[in-house]
């Protein structure tokens, strides 16, 4: 399984976690009503929602003039697969070594 890269790169900036967490709770918005519920530019919010979007973190739906995003947790559900099956391995490796140190 690949190592969610973007995903993580995503999640690991504050303000891109906040814009996200934004939609999850409160549904579909665009970037101008996103920024009016946060303490930076609409600019600033569409380069975020650029990132979350490269990261499949959220999808994007014309609507007229305006685009709205909505979150997409199928990344977030990959990530958690990811983390499983690296706990897993390690696991495995750690009760080896507990093993052949006895």
């Amino acid at each position: 399984m690949e190592i969610p890269h973007r995903v993580f790169s995503a999640l690991g900036d504050p303000t891109r976690l906040e814009v996200l967490t934004t939609l999850a709770s409160g549904g579909p918005a665009t970037a101008t009503e996103i920024a009016a519920r946060m303490p930076i530019t609409r600019q600033a919010v569409a380069k975020h929602l650029a990132a979350l979007d490269a990261a499949g973190l959220v999808s994007r739906s014309p609507a007229g003039r305006e685009v709205r995003y909505q979150f997409d947790a199928a990344p977030l559900e990959d990530l958690g697969r990811w983390a499983a099956d690296t706990a897993d391995t390690w696991d495995t490796r750690l009760q080896r070594l507990r093993k052949s140190v006895e």
